[in-house]
C-alpha cells in the first residue's frame, strides 16, 4: 500500500508539474499576438500604420496651411488699408488728391499745383516756376539744392515740398508733371 501511495503521489506530482509547465508555456506564448496585445510586424508598420500617420499629418498640415494663409491674407489687407490711409492711395485726379506712386498731372498756363509736405514732383514737359511765400521753396532732390519762390524748375529734376503750401505754377499750356504724395490743383 505504501508503494501504491508512493506511486500515486508521484503521479499526482508529475501531473501538477506538467500542468504548471503547460500553463506557463501557454501564458508565455499566448501573451504576444492576442487581440488585447497584438504582435506588430514591420510589414504592418510599412503598409498600414505609416500611411495612416502620413495621411493624418497631411490633413493637419493642409488645414493649418489654409488657416495661416487666411490669416496672412487678412493681415496683408489690414496693413494695405492702414498704409493707404496713412500715405494715400493712387487717385491722380486733376483737381488734387494723393498718389502713392507717381501719377501724371497736366497743368495749363497759370494753374498751380500745391504740394503737401513730403509730396514730390518732376517736371516732364512744359515749364513751371516754384511757388513759395518764404524759404525754403522746394528741395531739388536731384542736385540737393533749395529752389526759392519764383525760380524756374528744371526738367527731369525731382522736387520735394518740405513745407506745406509750396508748389509749381505752370508757365506754359500742357505742362506735365509726375507727382507723388498729397497735392491739389488750382
Amino acid at each position: 500500500m505504501k508503494k501504491r501511495n508512493n506511486a500515486f503521489a508521484r503521479l499526482v506530482g508529475l501531473l501538477l508539474v506538467s500542468a504548471t509547465v503547460l500553463t506557463l508555456t501557454v501564458a508565455a506564448t499566448g501573451g504576444a499576438g492576442t487581440s488585447s496585445d497584438p504582435l506588430v510586424t514591420l510589414s504592418y508598420l510599412n503598409e498600414k500604420f505609416l500611411p495612416q500617420i502620413l495621411s493624418e499629418v497631411d490633413k493637419k498640415t493642409a488645414s493649418r496651411e489654409q488657416t495661416l494663409s487666411s490669416k496672412l491674407t487678412e493681415q496683408v489687407k489690414s496693413e494695405t488699408q492702414a498704409f493707404e490711409q496713412k500715405y494715400g492711395a493712387s487717385s491722380g485726379n486733376a483737381s488734387g488728391g494723393t498718389a502713392a506712386s507717381f501719377t501724371v498731372v497736366t497743368l495749363n498756363q497759370g494753374q498751380i499745383l500745391y504740394m503737401g509736405v513730403g509730396c514730390e514732383a518732376m517736371l516732364r514737359t512744359g515749364s513751371g516756376v516754384c511757388v513759395a511765400a518764404s524759404t525754403p521753396g522746394l528741395i531739388d532732390e536731384t542736385s540737393g539744392a533749395a529752389l526759392a519762390g519764383g525760380l524756374a524748375l528744371q526738367k527731369n529734376h525731382l522736387y520735394m515740398a518740405t513745407v506745406d503750401s509750396r508748389g509749381v505754377q505752370a508757365s506754359a499750356n500742357s505742362t506735365k508733371l509726375l507727382v507723388r504724395g498729397n497735392y491739389s490743383v488750382q
